[in-house]
């Protein structure tokens, strides 16, 4: 079969060739692509007549799907899906896989990392210190003792929920599918609208989907403390970010931690986040680790191997 990478993986050149001479020994072709791109043309033509094209978290339209001729497999290195055009995806027959559990641990940490700097004031305290500053104004407040919200308890919620346990956290959580596993690690289910209004730090784990888009509304968020922190490590488009800064401006929250946004960085200069109070934002880099690369990868080509095997893994249901 023909095999097209249409994006980098974020891996070492060495290590993308082996599993390409393995796919080569095998029978198979593979084309890769050094560089992203987001016009629907160019994503065609690198495409082609392949039967299997490699993407990450580019947007892949309907326009590609329905115009590459020999299409069969479309594997997303990726968790997320809502960047493919999945209704053409089912119309054309297109089975789509994902990397699920690839950035697991890496999104945990930076949902710690993001409530450390939210609660120990950082980026502020690091440019004091630039500045000739004190330590004098920057009293901060501790995890430990907290109580957290987990907004999703799939993998990346769990793995999160347990990691702010073991600072010292009291973890709560809302999901639409209760886990024993989880409920026996000590977290207690209960609804979004609890959740909110007892979270001293609310983090979102959840995909992005007809039923989520927009689910933090303004509503929601102003049943939050306003000693309350706001952690978004998922989709941007789960949170009502205008109203998100406009608590954060009107001292209705006490600080967020955002790692995505309605659209992919570079953010257009009047984002209202990126002018909002007690903020700390990092442009979607949760996933991006040199571990994780690896592990995607392996995902990706495990995917590739399992589908030319006739029992395709990680298949995303259309």
């Amino acid at each position: 079969m023909k095999i097209a990478l249409l994006e980098p993986l974020g891996i070492p050149a060495e290590v993308l060739a082996q599993y390409q001479a393995g796919l080569e020994a095998r029978g198979h072709t593979m084309t890769c692509y050094g560089d992203k791109t987001t016009d629907p043309a160019e994503l065609l033509r690198r495409t082609g007549d392949s039967d299997i094209a490699i993407i990450a978290n580019n947007p892949y339209p309907a326009s590609v799907v329905e115009g590459a001729p020999n299409l069969k497999l479309l594997n997303v290195a990726f968790t997320g899906v809502d960047h493919v055009a999945l209704d053409a995806c089912r119309a054309k027959g297109v089975t789509v896989c994902n990397a699920a559990g690839y950035s697991t641990q890496c999104v945990a940490e930076l949902a710690l990392g993001l409530a450390v700097a939210c609660l120990r004031q950082l980026p502020p305290a690091d440019a004091a210190t630039r500045q000739g500053g004190s330590g004098a104004p920057f009293r901060g407040r501790e995890i430990a003792g907290r109580t957290v919200g987990i907004v999703g308890t799939g993998a990346i919620g769990t793995r999160t929920a347990q990691l702010f346990q073991a600072f010292g956290a009291k973890v709560i959580a809302y999901s639409r599918t209760r886990r024993p596993e989880v409920e026996g690690m000590g977290v207690t289910y209960v609804s979004l609208e609890e959740l909110m209004a007892q979270s001293d730090i609310v983090s979102i784990h959840v995909p992005n989907n007809a039923q989520t888009k927009g689910m933090i509304s303004r509503d929601l968020l102003a049943r939050m403390k306003d000693t309350a922190i706001l952690l978004n490590v998922a989709r941007g488009a789960i949170v009502d970010n205008a109203a998100l800064a406009d608590a954060l401006n009107q001292g209705k929250l006490a600080g967020a931690g955002i790692d995505v946004f309605d659209m992919e960085p570079p953010l257009p200069a009047d984002y209202p986040l990126l002018h909002a109070k007690n903020t700390v934002l990092t442009p979607h880099v949760a996933f991006a680790t040199e571990e994780s690369m690896l592990r995607r990868a392996e995902i990706v080509f495990r995917n590739v191997d399992a589908f030319l095997a006739g029992a395709p893994e990680n298949v995303v249901p259309l």
